[in-house]
Order: C-alpha cells, then structure tokens, then sequence
C-alpha cells in the first residue's frame, strides 16, 4: 500500500497505516522512527537532523529524544519554513511525527518506551517532557503508554531484544499493558551500512505477530549521520 505521507496531516491513523508497510529494507533510505539531537544524548542540531532527512529522501521520520520535544519542536518550525519556501517541492516533503524516548519499568527491568503522533502539549505527558526519568507510578510502563494513548498517541517498545530481560518476556508483558507496536527492526550490532540484526528481527516478527502488535524501524541515530546508530 501507497502512504502520502507529504499530504497527510501527522495522525496517529496515517501512522498506523506506514508501521503496517514497514519492513526490513525501510529504514534508513524511506523511514526512520529513532533518532535523538542535542536536546538529549544526540549530536545533531535539530535543523541538521532535518537537512538530512530530506537530504536522504526520508518519506516520513520522527525524533525521539530522551524525555523531551524541545528537538521535534524546532524541527517541526525549521520544516514549515522549508516547506513555504519549496513550494514546488511539497510532493518530496517528508512527513515529520512528534516523538519522544520515556524511560519505564516493565516486569522489574528498565524499558525505553517510544511515543508517537501524539499532542506535546497534552497534560498528561508533561511529567515525561522534564529531561529525567519519573519514579514511582509515572515509571511504570503501563502508565506511560496510558499517558501516551491519552495525548493520541502510539507507543512502541524500543530495542526490545537489548534489556536484562529476553524479548520472549517482555514483548507479552508489554502487550498486556497496551503497547502498540515494538521495534522490529534495529542494528543491535551497528553495523555498516546500517541492516537491522536477522535473528533478533526474526524473533521480535514473530512475537509482534502472535501479540497482534505494530512494526517499526529505527536507526537510534546519537551520531551525525543518520544512516548509522553512532
């Protein structure tokens, strides 16, 4: 299935529909949904995070700082003005979500917790936007994803074969609780050029697949090259 990502408005339901396309070849050349900035533990400026994506031809993306949007927000104003100024280029527009990388327990393990689409302004994430890990109720991952669901969004578990527990127990854990989707595709390894790891992948289809769960791809990108992790 075709996605006009340029055309679309940034809904969780567009959304929905590109995790339900992606695949192993996806990322990094057409999607990228994990990428951080200088606003957290990245070292790119969120108007150089931008360039590149255009630049690589990127068809939609998000930025996923730690426990902030101040990245998304400058990207989102740097895009509009791009997007003014080449007019005649709207159709290569990439589409650009709203992201963010919350830190969570899940079955007594650290998680990281992917939101997408969802409102940045929206109360109940706001104690998520302060730079830092929660404590208490707020860290637990049943109650991120919830705060995550009612600003609109979709929430993923990221990198779910690289915690202290297996995928095999946390990818259920975390569908019990609500999780939309999980990060299939990701470079364990960082290799180059970037491939998603095939065993691991492997693993987390098949779990996403028995759990009725979304797929996303990500290179984590902390580096100055999108194309790679670091």
């Amino acid at each position: 299935m075709a996605v006009n990502c340029a055309q679309t408005s940034a809904s969780p339901e567009l959304l929905k529909q590109v995790f339900q396309t992606i695949h192993a070849e996806s990322c990094p050349r057409s999607f990228n949904f994990h990428m951080h900035t200088v606003y957290s533990d990245g070292r790119l400026q969120p108007e150089e995070l931008i360039e590149q994506a255009i630049a690589i031809g990127l068809k939609g993306f998000a930025i996923t700082d730690h426990h902030t949007v101040g990245g998304y927000q400058i990207a989102q104003h740097w895009l509009e003005k791009w997007q003014k100024s080449n007019r005649q280029q709207e159709n290569s527009a990439p589409h650009f979500w709203s992201g963010v990388e919350i830190n969570a327990d899940l079955l007594d393990t650290e998680v990281h917790i992917l939101g997408y689409a969802f409102d940045p302004s929206h109360p109940c994430l706001q104690c998520y936007l302060q730079k830092r890990t929660t404590s208490g109720e707020d860290y637990r991952a049943a109650n991120v994803i919830a705060a995550i669901h009612q600003a609109g969004g979709l929430a993923v578990l990221a990198h779910p074969a690289r915690y202290k527990r297996s995928q095999f127990e946390l990818i259920p854990a975390a569908a019990q609780v609500g999780i939309d989707g999980v990060e299939t595709y990701y470079a364990y390894n960082n290799p180059t050029p970037w491939r998603p790891s095939s065993i691991e992948t492997e693993q987390v289809q098949q779990l996403a697949a028995t759990h009725s769960l979304l797929s996303s791809c990500g290179t984590d990108t902390h580096g100055l090259n999108l194309l790679q992790r670091l």
